[in-house]
């Protein structure tokens, strides 16, 4: 119990906790003072924090609802085509109602000042009796005239002359709780007075065919409040309450008949101003109560129009033009509904396709392809999709088969790292040092040297045409042949039955043989090969098409000959030797075309030269630190840490 409270509070945010807290602390002030200033004043910052947490979770609650596309797409197309149309539909039921009820109004209280007009002229001229016309016109009508006399009209009316007090007027009039229609005027001793009974009926019958009217003439007092609700049902209107007496309610139904399912019943009020015959000179707001219809409205606004034909008037045109345009209206909104539903389930279909899409690429699972249909922006998405999760596909086969080479050339690598040499071959008079740094992963460049007796040394450079792996296959077929030809001389010799003596010039033809023998015509090499006696310190050696080795001398630098072309491309290739005489501090180092030929951005090669300098700069120096001077002198000069080409050097340095 504690622990799932622990981890509810532990999910709410500060505001949250800070209103849980008020709340807390509010309940007992409430209860201990309720209505005192702190409790006030507690209730209002709890109200002022609840309302704000309150719009933050609702905040939250509408980003959770509408997450998704096809919820937002739904909220989109509810409040731009659903809302406007239910507004203005709104809009204009409330606008007939207000029209319809307005018009009813006019019309009645129109023709009530019409009837009290007609009543004011006489009393005005003070005549003694009516004419049979205004009796017809208003039934009921009584006139009592001090005229030179007392004058009634019919001569047995009981009416009686107001109190003392009434100037002119005319218009609607209470008298004992009935409502009346009077005219009152008095002039130089003269008075004379109308009146006519206006019961409900007779208010119904003011606008034939209209509507019912209904006056709420009695104010209701706490006395009446208590009395039998028979009376009739009370009204509450701007703070008082005014009831309608079974007396005053018409004798029957006076609301219009209903024309068709669309015509609807309106029901409205009007104010009016009602005089009271007991209390001169006293004149309240009274309110009628139109109860009509939209038709008869109108029936009554176009009762008298052009008939273009039986039955067929201005009124049933107006009638017919209006619900043929709701009806088209109407029609319209439903198609728009059906489209823009079909439209968003099109679209929230097609983007929650790629979601799932997208989430099974996520996992890993690039095979999935989602159904598309149609022929559109969408459709076209769904192709893209699928295209890009094939690409994707070919992708990851290529990298695994990547992957695959990747782990074959790491193999090829460390397999090539065995071919060059583990250690130093023993000498006198020799100090070697070697170094290979290839472009790639594999190099096609070649350096070696065996201990081949007790005072000769053989050590070799070689470049292989071309990069990567297919230069590598050649670089390990140069290097096994060429330690295969030396292991068997080595084995003759020890048996004795050597029939040669040991000369570059013949192993490198030998090896030209086997290269141009065993590999494709477009392989080849260039080689140099090197014997050197420790007791004499020559060297003698065959450059075959090998960029010619440089050897520091006296403070000098020399180019050693190339005495031969390059290995595996010709057969017929005839290779010669030279030898080279080493004395003590000289240094002879042997390089491939990846040092001088890496280009600067202006396309412009390292060179000899350079190499040329540095050799005489670094010539005293460790084999180790003149190879490491060279690499970074190039990698500067090239302006990248990586090579353009395999960089290969041979130092030897007489000691």
């Amino acid at each position: 119990m504690w622990a799932r409270v622990r981890a509810l509070l532990g999910k709410l945010g500060r505001l949250q906790k800070l209103f849980l807290t008020l709340l807390v602390v509010y309940v007992p002030v409430l209860l201990a003072w309720p209505g005192s200033d702190p409790e006030l004043f507690l209730r209002l910052v709890v109200y002022v924090v609840g309302f704000v947490v309150a719009c933050r979770l609702m905040r939250r609650h509408i980003r959770t609802a509408i997450w998704r596309l096809r919820n937002r797409l739904l909220v989109v197309f509810l409040f731009v085509a659903v809302v406007p149309v239910v507004l203005i539909m709104l809009l204009v039921g409330i606008g007939a109602w207000i029209l319809t009820g307005q018009i009813a109004t006019y019309l009645v209280i129109t023709e009530l000042d019409r009837r009290t007009s007609a009543l004011l002229m006489p009393a005005r001229l003070h005549v003694r009796g009516l004419s049979p016309v205004y009796r017809q016109r208003f039934p009921g009508l009584q006139l009592l005239s001090t005229n030179g006399g007392a004058w009634r009209d019919p001569p047995d009316a009981p009416i009686t002359a107001p109190p003392k007090g009434w100037q002119e007027t005319a218009g609607l009039m209470s008298r004992g709780g009935a409502l009346h229609v009077w005219a009152h005027a008095a002039r130089e001793g003269k008075e004379t007075t109308l009146v006519v009974p206006m019961s409900a009926d007779a208010l119904s019958e003011l606008v034939p065919g209209l509507a019912e009217v209904t006056i709420l003439l009695e104010e209701e007092t706490p006395a009446a409040s208590a009395a039998p609700r028979g009376r009739g049902a009370a009204v509450s209107i701007s703070g008082r309450r005014y009831r309608t007496s079974q007396a005053a309610r018409a004798s029957k139904d006076y609301l219009p008949p209903q024309a068709n399912r669309f015509d609807r019943e309106v029901t409205y009020l009007c104010p009016v101003s009602v005089a009271f015959w007991e209390t001169p000179g006293r004149v309240e707001t009274r309110v009628l109560i139109i109860r009509t219809r939209y038709f008869a409205v109108l029936g009554t606004l176009f009762g008298q129009t052009v008939e273009f034909s039986p039955g067929f008037t201005m009124a049933a045109l107006a009638s017919f033009a209006f619900t043929v345009v709701a009806i088209l209206f109407l029609l319209v909104e439903a198609v728009s509904l059906v489209i823009g539903a079909r439209l968003t389930r099109s679209v929230t279909g097609a983007v929650h396709s790629l979601y799932e899409g997208t989430q099974r690429v996520r996992l890993g699972d690039f095979s999935h392809r989602i159904e598309v249909r149609g022929n559109d922006q969408l459709a076209e998405l769904g192709h893209s999709f699928n295209r890009m999760t094939e690409n994707l596909e070919r992708l990851v086969d290529v990298a695994k088969e990547k992957e695959r080479l990747q782990g074959e050339i790491e193999i090829a690598r460390e397999v090539q790292n065995q071919l060059y040499p583990r250690s130093l071959p023993v000498s006198k008079t020799l100090r070697l040092t070697g170094c290979c740094r290839p472009a790639r992963m594999v190099s096609g460049d070649y350096y070696d040297y065996q201990h081949l007796e007790e005072e000769r040394l053989a050590l070799a450079i070689g470049d292989v045409a071309g990069k990567g792996i297919s230069a590598a296959l050649l670089m390990a077929t140069v290097q096994s042949s060429m330690r295969a030809q030396l292991r068997g001389w080595r084995e003759l010799e020890a048996g004795g039955a050597a029939p040669e003596k040991l000369t570059p010039a013949g192993l490198v033809s030998r090896l030209n043989q086997q290269l141009y023998a065993y590999t494709s015509a477009e392989k080849f090499s260039t080689f140099y090969f090197a014997l050197y006696d420790d007791r004499t310190g020559g060297m003698t050696y065959t450059n075959a098409g090998h960029l010619p080795p440089m050897l520091v001398h006296d403070g000098a630098v020399s180019r050693l000959d190339v005495t031969g072309m390059i290995v595996g491309a010709f057969p017929f290739a005839h290779y010669e030797e030279s030898t080279v005489q080493l004395t003590p501090g000289d240094l002879l180092v042997c390089f491939t075309d990846g040092v001088t030929e890496p280009e600067n951005e202006y396309g412009e090669m390292f060179g000899e030269e350079r190499l040329m300098d540095l050799l005489l700069r670094h010539q005293r120096g460790e084999g180790e630190e003149l190879i490491e001077a060279v690499v970074e002198a190039v990698r500067h000069w090239t302006g990248s840490p990586e090579l353009q080409d395999d960089m290969t050097m041979l130092v030897a340095r007489r000691i």
